[in-house]
């Protein structure tokens, strides 16, 4: 029975099962009540923002502003003026003054994607705002304090840059006061299924998933991780031929997405294979029930047993 929960952080709704992560939210609850600078590790599509917010919703500063910036969506000539600000005439095309994303936050929380693309240059004055030292705004003349709290996640190995001298390592200690790493989703199978179910049902709630279908998406090592699994959720819900989705109906999904399936064995052949062993041994070996309980007909069955050859399905086969 499915026992997963559904809650909403900062309007980011979070589907969650696994131990992994009940475990990590109950962790999140006690470090948000301290004002440690938080750094979250993690894969890309993983959830690292959504842990984010999480931080923020459990702490004292969750009635105050949240406000946030990815490092590497910006050019680095304007990573300084956005987090810090700018007067009047600081540079060309400055014609009024622009408060920074430090003062826009003041009494809350600033969270920073993708830390480790951040400029050295601003990283230096970065260091000096978490020491709670006063700053200015470009060309200002007086000194802006805030009271803020950093949450800084990364897809990096920012130890290893800090080694290859391209992180500066007051910085990083001074960002990992606590740090939280989110496991990727192949480590937590059990949150796939929920997180199918979810996303499916956003995009059509009449459509089902087959059993066969839950097992070939909890085989996937999905290294795009949750963003990935919605990715393929949307394109197999958009195909669906029919209200329950099987696995042959996700294989077009599956194949169709650059989700770099190759490495140990765990690639689409095996995983087709593993669901049709699944389907004849449910079946006792009778083609025909097994290839209507993968969604495709005995025909394309036959096909692809004899790619594979039953011996090697490790499955006495009838029709």
């Amino acid at each position: 029975m499915m026992t997963q929960t559904t809650t909403t952080f900062l309007g980011m709704e979070a589907v969650i099962e696994s131990e992994q992560i009940r475990a990590l939210l109950g962790t999140i609850e006690r470090v948000a009540r301290s004002q440690a600078t938080v750094l979250i590790t993690g894969e890309s599509g993983s959830g690292k923002e959504l842990i984010a917010r999480a931080v923020h919703h459990y702490s004292a500063r969750s009635h105050k502003p949240w406000v946030d910036l990815s490092c590497a969506a910006l050019p680095e000539h304007l990573i300084e003026s956005e987090l810090f600000g700018y007067e009047k005439g600081a540079f060309s095309g400055a014609d009024t003054s622009k408060p920074g994303l430090f003062e826009m936050a003041s009494g809350g929380t600033i969270f920073l994607d993708e830390i480790g693309e951040l400029d050295p240059r601003v990283q230096v004055k970065l260091l000096r705002v978490l020491d709670s030292v006063a700053y200015y705004r470009l060309g200002g003349t007086k000194k802006v304090s805030v009271d803020v709290r950093v949450v800084a996640a990364t897809n990096q190995d920012l130890e290893k840059a800090v080694a290859d001298g391209r992180f500066r390592g007051d910085l990083y200690h001074r960002l990992a006061q606590f740090t939280l790493q989110v496991p990727p989703l192949r480590e937590r199978v059990a949150d796939i299924a929920p997180l199918a179910h979810y996303f499916l049902a956003q995009q059509d709630p009449h459509l089902s998933f087959a059993a066969s279908a839950i097992a070939v998406l909890e085989a996937q090592p999905w290294p795009g991780n949750i963003r990935e699994l919605r990715n393929v959720i949307t394109k197999t819900a958009v195909l669906a031929p029919r209200d329950e989705i099987s696995a042959g109906d996700l294989a077009f999904a599956v194949s169709a997405h650059d989700s770099g399936v190759t490495a140990k064995g765990n690639n689409l052949e095996s995983l087709e294979k593993r669901a049709i062993l699944d389907a004849l041994t449910a079946s006792g070996g009778h083609q025909q029930r097994a290839a209507a309980q993968l969604g495709i007909s005995r025909r394309t069955l036959n096909r692809k047993l004899k790619v594979y050859r039953p011996a090697a399905l490790g499955a006495r086969v009838s029709a």
